[in-house]
C-alpha cells in the first residue's frame, strides 16, 4: 500500500452490502469469501477502496447492524481468518478496506444487555445502556415521547418494569455514551481491526451517541419524525447531533493518528448541512456522507445548489466532501430518477413499483449522467454495489419475504429498505444469477440476469464500461481539488464546471441538445447527436 496520508481525499470507495454481495458457500447470504473471489472486479472498477457493512456476530433482527461481538466475524460471513485473507487480498490490489463500526446501539442479544436485564435497576450494568423508569402512577408510561427510526416508540418495557431506550429496533438498544466503561470498550473495539490491518471507520449514526438525560427526560414533540438519514429538525434536540458527541471523535481520532499506513473515518450524520462540517474538523473524523447530495431531485438548481454549500462547508475546515447518489438505505437512484418530481416514494414501494411508472429510459439516461456528474466532483466518490451495473429498485419484492424491521414496526405502513439490498447478479443465468450456488436470502427478480457484470462485459454502452472508464479516466484529473462553475446559456436546466486545471463536466437536465463548450471530448454518458449534448445527459471534456 502506498503511504499517502492524504488518500481519502479524493478516492473512490465501493460499498460492499455484505449479505448481498457473493456468497460462497450456498446458503444465500454473502461471505467474506464471496467478496474476495469478486475483487478482481472492484479492481478493475479501479476504486481505491471497499467499505464492508457489518461483517459481525449478530442475531440478525436488522441484517447486522444489531451486534452481539464487535471482535469477531459472524459465522454466516465467515472467519477471522477469512477477514485476514480478504485484506491480503485487497491490499494486494492496491485496494484499502474500510469497516463498519456501529456505536449508537448494540444487539439485545449482546452480553452487556443480557446482564443488564438480569442486573436490578441502578446497577452498573444497566448504565451501560438507557434504562428508565416509566412515567406515571405505575410507571406504565414511556419515559418521554420518543420516536423510533423504525416506526413507533424508542422505549421498551422489561419485566421489571423499567424502560430501554431504542433509537431504531426493540433489538438494538442504545448504549450510554455517558458511560466511562462503554467508551473504553469502544476505544479497544478500534484498536483490535486497526491492529488486524483495517484502513478506516465508517461510523453508523455518528451524530446519536450522545442524549440529553438530565431528568425529567425531555419530549421532542415530534422532533424526531424525519426519515432515515434525514437531518432532525429544531435545536437542540435530546439525542440527534449534540454537541458532546464531538468529544468521542476527538479522542477517536488520537487512536487513529497513531496508525500508519494513515487511516481514515467516515460519518453517517445526518445533520443539517450547516453543522456537518463540525464532524469533520482536523481533529475529528476525515469526512461525512453527504445526504443532501443523495436527496437531490434530477434539477440543475438543486444539484447547483447542494455542491456549492457542500464544497464550501467541506473546505471550511480544511476536509473533503463526499458525494453519495445510492447506498443500502435508500431507493436506487435509477429508478428514483425516473420516478415524477414530487412522488411518495413510500407510497410507490407499496404499490410494487407500479403507481407511478418509472420512465425507464429517463430512468437510464439519468443515471448514466448522474455518474459522471458525482465521479467529476471534487472529493470522494462513494459507490454502492450495483450501481456500477445500473441496477434499478425492487420494488415488488413479496411481502412475505420482507426482512427489514421497518415493516413490522410500522404497521405495513413502510415496506423498508430490503428492495435496495437485493443480492447482485454476476452472471446472466444459473442459480442466484451468480451470486452463490444456491439461492439468496431476498428473491432476485426473474430477468435479474440483464444486469449480470458478465452480461455487460466489454459491451461499449454499458454501465459496467462507463463506470470503469469514468474512474480510469478521473485518476488523471487527481490532485487539484480546484472548482469553478462555468457559463452556460441556460442556467435552471444545464450545468458546467471546471475541476481542477482540466476536466469540464457538462450536464444536461434539458429534454433538448445544447452546445458543448469548446474541448476535447473525452467521455459522454450516451452518444452526442450532431455534435451537440442530448437531453438528461453529461459529456467529460478536456478544457
Amino acid at each position: 500500500m502506498v503511504d499517502d496520508s492524504n488518500w481519502w481525499r479524493e478516492a473512490v470507495v465501493y460499498q460492499v452490502y455484505v449479505p448481498s454481495f457473493a456468497d460462497s458457500d450456498g446458503d444465500g447470504i454473502g461471505d467474506l469469501r464471496g467478496i474476495e473471489s469478486k475483487l478482481d472486479h472492484v479492481a478493475a472498477l479501479g476504486v481505491d477502496a471497499i467499505w464492508l457493512t457489518p461483517f459481525y456476530p449478530s442475531p440478525w433482527a436488522d441484517a447486522g447492524y444489531d451486534v452481539s461481538d464487535y471482535r469477531d466475524v459472524d459465522p454466516r460471513h465467515g472467519t477471522l481468518d477469512d477477514l485476514r485473507a480478504l485484506l491480503a487480498s485487497a491490499h494486494q490490489r492496491g485496494i484499502r478496506v474500510i469497516v463498519d463500526i456501529v456505536p449508537n446501539h448494540c444487539s439485545d442479544q449482546h452480553p452487556w444487555f443480557q446482564e443488564a436485564l438480569a442486573a436490578a435497576p441502578g446497577t452498573p450494568a444497566r448504565d451501560r445502556f438507557i434504562f428508565r423508569d416509566g412515567r406515571g402512577p405505575d410507571g406504565s408510561l414511556p419515559p418521554a415521547d420518543w420516536r423510533s427510526k423504525f416506526g413507533g416508540g424508542a422505549w421498551t418495557r422489561v419485566a421489571d418494569g423499567q424502560w430501554y431506550m431504542h433509537i431504531f429496533a426493540a433489538e438494538q438498544p442504545d448504549l450510554n455514551w455517558d458511560n466511562p466503561e462503554v467508551r473504553a470498550d469502544f476505544e479497544d473495539t478500534l484498536r483490535f481491526w486497526l491492529d488486524l490491518g483495517v484502513d478506516g471507520f465508517r461510523v453508523d449514526v455518528a451524530h446519536g451517541l450522545r442524549k440529553d438525560l438530565v431528568e425529567p427526560l425531555r419530549d421532542t414533540h415530534g422532533l424526531d419524525t424525519a426519515p432515515l438519514n434525514a437531518p432532525p429538525e429544531g435545536g437542540d434536540h435530546p439525542f440527534w447531533d449534540r454537541d458532546e458527541v464531538h468529544e468521542i471523535y476527538r479522542s477517536w481520532r488520537k487512536i487513529i493518528d497513531e496508525y500508519q499506513p494513515p487511516r481514515a473515518t467516515v460519518a453517517e450524520a445526518g445533520v443539517s448541512l450547516s453543522r456537518l462540517p463540525r464532524y469533520i474538523r482536523p481533529d475529528e473524523l476525515h469526512q461525512a456522507f453527504n445526504f443532501f447530495y443523495l436527496r437531490c431531485a434530477w434539477d440543475a438548481d438543486s444539484f447547483r445548489d447542494v455542491i456549492d454549500a457542500s464544497l464550501a462547508g467541506a473546505t471550511s475546515v480544511g476536509a473533503t466532501t463526499t458525494w453519495v447518489l445510492s447506498n443500502h438505505d435508500v431507493i436506487r437512484h435509477r429508478s428514483r430518477y425516473g420516478l415524477p418530481a414530487g412522488t411518495d416514494t413510500v407510497a410507490w414501494l407499496l404499490s410494487g413499483g407500479t403507481s407511478p411508472e418509472v420512465d425507464e429510459p429517463a430512468a437510464r439516461r439519468r443515471a448514466r449522467a448522474a455518474a459522471l456528474l458525482t465521479l467529476a466532483l471534487p472529493g470522494s466518490a462513494y459507490v454502492y454495489q450495483g450501481e456500477e451495473l445500473g441496477l434499478p429498485e425492487v420494488a415488488d419484492l413479496p411481502l412475505d419475504r420482507l426482512r427489514d424491521p421497518m415493516w413490522e414496526r410500522t404497521g405495513h405502513a413502510s415496506k423498508g429498505r430490503d428492495g435496495c439490498r437485493v443480492p447482485l447478479p454476476w452472471t446472466s443465468d444459473g442459480p442466484s444469477f451468480g451470486f452463490g450456488p444456491g439461492g439468496s436470502w431476498l428473491p432476485q427478480p426473474p430477468d435479474w440476469g440483464r444486469y449480470a457484470a458478465q452480461a455487460q462485459q466489454g459491451v461499449a454502452d454499458s454501465f459496467l464500461e462507463l463506470y470503469r472508464a469514468a474512474i480510469r479516466l478521473r485518476r488523471s484529473f487527481r490532485g487539484d481539488e480546484r472548482f469553478a462553475w462555468l457559463p452556460v446559456a441556460d442556467e435552471s436546466r444545464v450545468l458546467a464546471f471546471r475541476k481542477g486545471a482540466g476536466l469540464v463536466c457538462v450536464v444536461n437536465f434539458a429534454d433538448h441538445p445544447v452546445a458543448l463548450p469548446p474541448g476535447e471530448v473525452l467521455l459522454t454518458s450516451d452518444p452526442l447527436v450532431d455534435g451537440q449534448l442530448p437531453g438528461d445527459t453529461a459529456a467529460w471534456l478536456r478544457g
